[in-house]
């Protein structure tokens, strides 16, 4: 890996030289954490120029824990790209969602989606969750080897969440391909014709739940949800949020499956421990999102008006990236942050956000992680890697593998 740039050095005397991420290759996709080691040991906040883009793409990219923090909870930081006068691909194509708002409006979508997306509904999900589980394991383990992602990281994510929206069965394979060139996209023409795709077919599913009966899922909860002063949320608000919870409802906890077992299957010790105690499991589940969270970067914030983290100046308008990833390996916070110890107190960690955007599926993401990695320690005792994993995907946004080869 090459060495960092001196961030000690200003061409201006007022602004920081900015820090080319794509200089490091393919090896900041597969590792990013000592890229960001280095600039964390250089400060908290840097300029910075996402691999694959221009000059005209650079963004502040905060990387300190405590920083991060105050950051994902500033009022400050907008997430409207509208106050500013731009727009997302995303939002001109499907409408206005959670991570695109700002209060009032934010606290106006939240409060009607919480009243269908309920800790209570999650819980109740819970049996069906570890069929799911079981039906994958029982087609998977006769063979003896397996793609992890293949055969249990993506399928139990994106079976819960189409079952919980009403989505009728999807073609799996399809839909991946889809998702993916979404949060991870190879270009930018792929990620507008796969969200061209999503947007049609969540109109045509929205309209179709419309004109039936009534039915005992979550779409259908959010169509018919009327706030006490009979507010509703619109036929685009609807396909917004379908939008976000069907894609995050599934990539981060397929990522987390992924990168759990990943990191348990490379450090011996770690699943030694958990398979001699699975009362570390819901521990052991949190050091996974801190030590390699399915989330590497909060999707962009806008400064609406002139601010300063740590001390360095953000004018109004200019973007900010803030760094779960690098956050979580924050050595102020987290002693020893690289080494992955299922038995740390990983309370704090960033890896599904801070402050009012905090993710709404926290909770069926943990219960999926802790159902998947359970039985697939139970069931298999002898599971070890078969080969290298795939490629991690690309972008700053998304932390997974395409592929994990494992055999029992």
């Amino acid at each position: 890996m090459a060495e960092v740039t001196d961030l000690g050095q200003y061409r201006d005397g007022s602004r920081p030289e900015v820090i080319d991420l794509g200089r490091y290759g393919d090896a900041f996709r597969t590792d990013p954490h000592p890229v960001y080691a280095a600039l964390r040991a250089r400060g908290p906040v840097h300029r910075v120029r996402p691999p694959g883009t221009g000059p005209e793409h650079e963004t502040w990219l905060v990387v300190g824990h405590e920083e991060a923090r105050a950051a994902l909870a500033d009022p400050r930081l907008a997430k409207d790209p509208a106050k500013l006068g731009m727009t997302f691909l995303d939002e001109e194509l499907i409408g206005k969602y959670l991570l695109s708002v700002d209060p009032p409006d934010h606290t106006r979508l939240r409060s009607l989606v919480s009243r269908a997306f309920t800790m209570r509904r999650v819980e109740q999900l819970r049996p069906r969750v570890q069929q799911i589980t079981d039906e994958l394991l029982d087609a998977m383990l006769p063979h003896g080897r397996a793609d992890l992602v293949e055969s249990l990281a993506f399928p139990l994510p994106i079976t819960v969440i189409c079952e919980l929206l009403g989505i009728p069965e999807m073609d799996r394979s399809a839909f991946r391909k889809i998702s993916t060139e979404v949060v991870a996209p190879s270009t930018s023409g792929t990620e507008q014709h796969a969200v061209e795709r999503l947007a049609e077919y969540l109109t045509e599913l929205i309209e179709d739940k419309r004109r039936g009966g009534p039915s005992d899922d979550l779409l259908s909860d959010l169509i018919r949800t009327t706030a006490e002063d009979g507010d509703r949320l619109s036929v685009g608000e609807l396909r917004g949020m379908a939008y976000l919870l069907l894609i995050a409802g599934h990539e981060t906890t397929v990522g987390l499956i992924g990168n759990g077992v990943y990191a348990l299957l490379t450090h011996p010790d770690q699943l030694a421990a958990l398979r001699a105690d699975m009362s570390l499991l819901d521990g052991a589940v949190e050091e996974m999102l801190r030590w390699e969270g399915p989330v590497e970067n909060a999707t962009f914030r806008f400064a609406a008006e002139p601010l300063e983290i740590a001390g360095v100046p953000i004018a109004r308008g200019e973007t900010v990236l803030v760094g779960l990833t690098a956050a979580d390996r924050d050595p102020t916070r987290y002693p020893d942050p690289d080494r992955f110890d299922i038995r740390r107190d990983p309370r704090g960690h960033v890896a599904f956000g801070h402050g009012i955007h905090f993710c709404l599926g926290a909770p069926l993401a943990r219960l999926e992680a802790r159902t998947a990695i359970r039985s697939l320690l139970e069931r298999a005792p002898g599971l070890a890697l078969d080969g290298p994993c795939g490629e991690w995907l690309p972008g700053m946004l998304v932390r997974g593998m395409r592929s994990l080869p494992v055999r029992w």
